[in-house]
């Protein structure tokens, strides 16, 4: 990657749906060698995917929900059994597995209390291996970004 790669990628995390005649005129670069700077770095898994940007109060789910979790064992087996349970729930958009006490974090979405707490009760507490549940709820969005710093 060099700099006009940086530069058609800020660009992009930006407005993903900048035509290409607008995207090559911002980066100083003619539509055809845009084109296939985008390709290879689509190829190349640099550019993973193209998504609408949704705004969580609109659809209805305004609540967000971080959840720590200790498990029983970190065994590899464990750590996997986690995840493979999580990852098919909708509720939950990321997952991290962390250092320190807890060993995962979550973000979770809801549409309210009532439906966090179906969600703990119906799908997070019934995974075998989990030893604590901690639940944090946000108040207010302070930041959110996905553009990375790139440029």
């Amino acid at each position: 990657m060099d700099d006009l790669d940086r530069k058609i990628l800020a660009v992009l995390q930006e407005d993903g749906r900048i035509s290409l005649s607008d995207l090559a005129t911002r980066v100083n670069l003619s539509p055809s060698p845009c084109l296939r700077r985008i390709r290879r770095m689509e190829r190349s898994g640099i550019i993973a995917r193209y998504v609408a940007v949704l705004d969580q109060a609109k659809v209805g789910l305004p609540v967000s929900v971080f959840v720590s979790i200790k498990l029983e064992s970190q065994r590899v087996e464990a750590l996997e059994r986690f995840k493979k349970a999580i990852a098919k729930w909708p509720e939950v958009l990321e997952c991290y597995l962390m250092t320190g006490p807890r060993d995962y974090l979550l973000r979770i979405v809801a549409a309210d209390l009532a439906a966090y707490e179906r969600f703990l009760k119906q799908k997070l507490t019934r995974i075998d291996g989990v030893a604590s549940i901690e639940s944090s709820f946000a108040l207010e969005q302070a930041k959110y970004s996905h553009l990375l710093p790139i440029a």
